[in-house]
């Protein structure tokens, strides 16, 4: 319910700051309504149908099928790990999947916390010990009871939103600058290409810009579920999973699609700011220190 109220405010938010930037910057009354509905759907639409989609997605992207009936005792434990501290953390339990890759790692996905996945990789079963794997699971089952899904998208729908706005305001503003006095016309409306690729260009570089954004929430979000996990099964557990997950960190080579969601995921940017994920060396720190517990 809160959650839905915030998203409403920010929506609300969202739409009267473009109101205003539109106001400002001298875009025709008739014509407000019609840009900032557009962008706003194109903000956020690819947004939220890749939530809604997620778990197809996730199974499309895996090649992995939801264990309903458990075929042997290590999924059996699992499923009862799974239901155990989804009790706890007063959520619905999840489903699960195991997936085939090289990669010790482990996701989370879903539209909703009572409609969620839970997604493990053969490799961290067979390397990683079970009070690992438990750590593990429960990292993940803090992602899901935190909602960072729905948050994750929420801003970056409202990061789309003010990328393709921007992009679209600065070349109207550029159309206008440009205009033929004689005959009325725009300079850049009569060259079609040249607005699509400035269009393009624009949404590419503030794109860019504003993943910092983003990236910082997705390592903040990183931090909390260590320390959620820390207080479901232990900080000793956490760390010593961390660790084990620190032996592939030069190897890492999971899916784009996947790599976002892991807790093993980049994080080797040439730009710390553009990380999708902490360092395991600072993760370890801080659930040594409590800071985020």
């Amino acid at each position: 319910m809160i959650r839905m109220l915030l998203f409403l405010l920010t929506n609300l938010a969202v739409i009267s700051i473009l109101c205003i930037i539109s106001f400002l910057i001298g875009i025709k009354n008739h014509n407000i309504f019609i840009f900032i509905i557009s962008t706003f759907i194109f903000g956020f639409g690819g947004s939220f149908l890749s939530l809604i989609l997620s778990k197809k997605i996730a199974l499309l992207s895996t090649g992995a099928t939801i264990i309903k009936n458990p075929n042997n005792k290590t999924e059996e434990w699992l499923c009862k790990v799974i239901k155990k501290q989804s009790k706890k953390l007063n959520i619905k339990t999840p489903d699960l999947i195991i997936y085939d890759s090289k990669n010790i790692n482990a996701f989370a996905t879903g539209a909703t916390k009572n409609s969620s996945l839970i997604a493990l990789s053969n490799e961290l079963l067979n390397c990683m010990k079970k009070n690992e794997i438990k750590a593990v699971i429960a990292h993940e089952m803090t992602h899901i009871s935190n909602g960072d899904m729905v948050t994750m998208t929420l801003l970056q729908g409202i990061v789309n939103t003010f990328v393709i706005f921007l992009s679209r305001a600065i070349v109207y503003l550029l159309n206008n600058f440009f205009s033929d006095n004689k005959n009325n016309r725009l300079f850049f409306a009569r060259n079609g290409i040249i607005n699509l690729i400035l269009t393009l260009f624009l949404e590419i570089l503030f794109g860019t810009l504003a993943s910092c954004i983003t990236m910082w929430f997705s390592r903040k979000r990183e931090f909390y579920a260590d320390a959620g996990s820390a207080k479901i099964v232990g900080v000793k557990n956490m760390i010593s999973a961390l660790k084990t997950l620190d032996i592939q960190k030069d190897i890492f080579k999971e899916k784009e699609y996947i790599s976002a969601l892991c807790i093993n995921g980049k994080n080797k940017s040439f730009l710390r700011l553009f990380m999708s994920h902490p360092t395991i060396k600072n993760r370890i720190k801080a659930l040594n220190k409590k800071i985020y517990m």
